[in-house]
């Protein structure tokens, strides 16, 4: 994974030196802002390939900021890792619904923080999808990333597209939320279960204005089903 660009968006002077140091010697290259304003300065200049981004920053929290980064398409895929100090499950899940792909939480040691941006830009790299799969009036097309439902564009994000993509090239079967970590996410992702769940409610909520949310269906102690004929 060397060579990869990373934005750190972190205003204590002390956390951003250590893992500044930690990213050089794993031969990351490193971009630096103090606030949400600094991010997006360094962002109208260059798109990083990871945005590592503090939960508890000056003016705009990284929550805003995620959420802001989610909804432009010049941002809309690139992998994010909060940090942050509040580790409570509510307070994870609320930062995986809005774009974040992992959560660290301080203090973490700079070995954990560089197996975490690893894993996400395993993942992330993951795109070498084909074909173009379609069923009800959605389709999906791998090689230009792109959704539609009664050829009206959807917004999907970087994960659940890789989740829809699994789901309809594999249809008809049940996937146990740990199988779909393996095959979604990767071996070795360093993720909980119930992320599956919250990437599967924000999948199903892109699919909800056409109607096609209904195609995902939970298989009651087993796991989730894409199911065309549903």
């Amino acid at each position: 994974m060397t060579g990869k660009c990373i934005l750190l968006v972190e205003d204590e002077p002390a956390i951003r030196t250590m893992v500044v140091m930690a990213l050089t010697r794993a031969g990351f290259e490193t971009l630096e802002a103090g606030d949400a304003a600094g991010a997006d300065r360094v962002l109208a200049d260059r798109r990083p390939d990871l945005l590592l981004l503090d939960w508890m920053l000056p003016g705009a929290s990284g929550i805003e900021l995620a959420r802001r980064l989610q909804k432009d398409d010049y941002t809309r895929d690139l992998p994010i890792i909060m940090l942050t100090a509040r580790s409570e499950e509510d307070d994870r899940v609320r930062g995986l619904e809005v774009g974040a792909d992992d959560y660290i939480t301080k203090p973490f040691s700079p070995r954990e923080l560089i197996a975490r941006i690893n894993a996400v830009l395993r993942r992330a790299s993951a795109d070498n999808l084909e074909g173009i799969f379609s069923a009800e009036g959605l389709m999906l097309d791998a090689q230009s990333h792109r959704v539609s439902a009664n050829e009206q564009s959807l917004d999907v994000g970087p994960t659940e597209f890789r989740l829809l993509h699994f789901f309809m090239s594999h249809p008809e079967r049940v996937y146990s939320r740990s199988q779909l970590l393996d095959r979604v996410w990767s071996r070795g992702a360093v993720v909980e279960e119930r992320t599956v769940d919250v990437h599967i409610r924000r999948l199903r909520k892109a699919l909800t204005p056409s109607g096609h949310d209904s195609l995902i269906q939970t298989v009651r102690g087993a796991g989730y089903r894409f199911s065309p004929d549903g």
